[in-house]
């Protein structure tokens, strides 16, 4: 890769602005498109959104749980997805919530970061929850790389403030993972670790003053996230963050024009 990550995506959403769209297959979106629910299904579904919105879009997010519900035949479509992405000129952001110890970190660093891999993306989503320091295999192949991650911070989900808001040593989870994420940024200067805030809450719960990585806000559209609430949650940071809708443009398919006006309608709403 040319030049690190977070320099990539800041000259990709100059030019196409910042609205991330997810490659999420949900069986009702398929059989809307008058689709078989089958791994050439959600395949077309994916590639046909891609294609519509090559030139448009900043950044996809394919949800890999989607493809891998249908085993080998459903991995072989991400990585066709995957490759189309790359073609377009845009970036991909892989939501596998990778989080693990050691090896096995490692690994799964390896399939998604390393240069050539069947399975690989300009970034994937993690988890911190076993310890941020857990993640250094995939942060360390990601300098290197050329890639980056988005640590789970403080997701869209309500079930999440449980553990994301509890309070240890006078902060919130969350604002650990954000200090941590900051203090990796801060040491190498790339930026390229980033955070996931949804934006389906009333402000970030963590204070961003300062975090110099992107924030994935996914939650715009079906979960309740609207784009003109995303100044009001993150405030002076708003700038560097991608807002993520799936449904939102994937349920105007398959005519590839209504798919274009779609996403054009949810960054100008």
């Amino acid at each position: 890769m040319t030049g690190s990550f977070s320099a990539r995506l800041g000259a990709v959403t100059a030019e196409r602005g910042r609205l991330c769209v997810g490659l999420d297959p949900h069986e009702q979106l398929v059989a809307d498109w008058g689709l078989a629910y089958d791994a050439s299904g959600i395949e077309r579904m994916a590639r046909e959104t891609v294609a519509a919105l090559a030139d448009q879009v900043a950044v996809f997010k394919p949800q890999s749980a989607f493809f891998e519900v249908f085993g080998p035949a459903g991995v072989a479509a991400l990585q066709r997805v995957l490759a189309d992405i790359a073609q377009t000129g845009a970036l991909s952001i892989l939501d596998v919530k990778r989080g693990d110890i050691g090896s096995t970190m490692g690994a799964y660093a390896r399939a998604h970061l390393s240069e050539g891999a069947p399975m690989a993306a300009d970034a994937i989503t993690v988890s911190p929850y076993l310890g941020f320091e857990a993640l250094r295999p995939a942060i360390d192949l990601a300098h290197e790389s050329g890639r980056g991650l988005f640590v789970l911070c403080r997701t869209s989900n309500p079930e999440g403030a449980a553990v994301q808001l509890a309070t240890s040593a006078g902060r919130t989870i969350a604002q650990q993972v954000l200090d941590a994420a900051q203090a990796e940024n801060t040491a190498t200067g790339l930026d390229d670790v980033g955070l996931v805030i949804g934006a389906t809450h009333e402000d970030a719960g963590v204070d961003l003053t300062g975090f110099t990585g992107w924030v994935l806000a996914p939650g715009i559209g079906a979960q309740g996230g609207t784009v003109e609430g995303l100044a009001a949650i993150f405030g002076d940071a708003v700038g560097r963050v991608l807002p993520s809708t799936s449904r939102g443009v994937l349920r105007a398919g398959p005519d590839a024009s209504a798919l274009r006006e779609a996403a054009a309608a949810t960054v100008l709403r």
